[in-house]
């Protein structure tokens, strides 16, 4: 569609909410009129059934095309929650031991103190492998990971593991592949086709398919402007996001969290828009998906497992991820309060969800997918423009939205 036969109209928010969920759309909306979003999705279930599925701005702000329902966006972090499911059903397949070291699945991983370090603590952030010493690249990725594999097995502990929590924010992907690929013999991406995205009809993937990519929207980074105004005063501020940039302006735990691949760093957003990266399994940030596709997997597992008779795990497989079991009142890297369960994250009460027992993982730039077990509510929200905040305001107004119009139905 060329840009002279654009209306208006063609980027407004479209789709369908159910009835008495109409304030999710008008906050969505609101997003919209500030400028806040560019182009985005939002895919929310309760009880199995589709409440919210509305899409609105762009998806190509260049060559201004219009975000469509079947949209794919990168999920950036919120691919760690795909990742986890699939380490998941592993477990519930009697594949894999949490609480077994994960040198019995891959012998090298023992080295430099780290024999003992389980399966539960690598997932769950703990391990103390926040960064590499040797740069690992795209080429690198691409072209050699059994060296990869060896430099992520060579690894020395920033501290003694299960002792401290920091977000692997890069690593916990790099370590996840290759754990999964020894336990199973192929790759992640491999596995959440098929035995995830294809049974349930979702249009999430890890390495996406070269004929889906003319449905993927383009990255934006934060604009000139709001970096000027809004990212670099945090550096004198107290704020969680102030916390976390002086970490990476002076070399801390943060910098080094992120340091690696240096072609997707902070600058590199535009490389996330590339049919190379797309087509890699880079299993900590470039998952694409479409919120509906996100939230239809959430909703299996807010429903116990399974939805519309397609099980991913049973029942009592999930019931240890909705207890805590890593928490830091100051995650070294992240530097607020939050933990994880078997690789998804907890947040705080409130953040995203009032009950303790949700979980899912957000991403850069606001991408949320979120389940909630006690209100059987599942979420999936996709964004194009990147912001600054460590923890989406736009993502977070929406998840409060949701909940009152939940609370509200549910009023007699």
């Amino acid at each position: 569609m060329g840009a002279a036969r654009i209306r208006q109209h063609d980027f407004a928010v479209k789709g369908e909410v159910a009835s008495g969920f109409g304030p999710v759309r008008e906050v969505l909306e609101e997003s919209f009129a500030r400028g806040e979003e560019w182009g985005a999705s939002l895919c929310v279930a309760h009880a199995g059934r589709v409440v919210v599925d509305l899409w609105g701005g762009v998806r190509d702000r260049e060559r201004q095309i219009p975000w469509t329902a079947d949209t794919l966006s990168t999920g950036f972090s919120s691919t760690k929650g795909m990742v986890a499911l699939c380490f998941l059903m592993l477990a519930d397949r009697g594949l894999l031991d949490y609480d077994a070291p994960v040198a019995k699945y891959w012998p090298e991983f023992a080295q430099r103190g780290k024999s003992e370090v389980t399966v539960r603590c690598l997932l769950n952030h703990r391990a103390g492998l926040i960064g590499v010493a040797e740069p690992i690249t795209l080429d690198l990725i691409e072209t050699r990971p059994e060296r990869v594999a060896e430099i992520l097995a060579e690894q020395l502990p920033s501290w003694t593991p299960d002792t401290n929590q920091g977000y692997h924010g890069v690593t916990y992907g790099l370590y996840a592949q290759e754990l999964f690929k020894r336990i199973t013999g192929e790759s992640l991406g491999a596995f959440l086709r098929r035995e995830i995205s294809e049974p349930l009809g979702a249009d999430v993937y890890l390495g996406l398919p070269q004929e889906l990519e003319s449905r993927v929207a383009k990255n934006y980074a934060a604009t000139t402007r709001e970096r000027i105004f809004h990212i670099v005063p945090q550096l004198l501020l107290t704020t969680n996001e102030g916390r976390v940039f002086r970490q990476v302006v002076s070399g801390g735990d943060a910098a080094r969290a992120f340091a690696h691949p240096a072609e997707l760093g902070p600058s590199g957003i535009d490389n996330f828009n590339t049919r190379r990266v797309h087509a890699l399994e880079l299993p900590w940030a470039n998952a694409l998906m479409s919120a509906r596709g996100l939230c239809r997997v959430y909703s299996a597992l807010a429903l116990g497992g399974a939805v519309d008779g397609v099980r991913l795990v049973q029942r009592e497989t999930i019931g240890p991820v909705l207890e805590r079991q890593s928490w830091s009142a100051e995650d070294r890297v992240l530097r607020k309060p939050l933990g994880w369960s078997q690789g998804f994250l907890k947040e705080e009460l409130g953040m995203f969800s009032p009950n303790q027992s949700s979980f899912g993982h957000p991403g850069a730039g606001g991408a949320l997918g979120w389940c909630d077990p006690e209100s059987q509510l599942a979420i999936g929200y996709l964004p194009n423009k990147m912001a600054y905040h460590i923890r989406s305001p736009r993502a977070r107004r929406l998840c409060r939205t949701i909940y009152e119009c939940l609370e509200a139905r549910a009023r007699p």
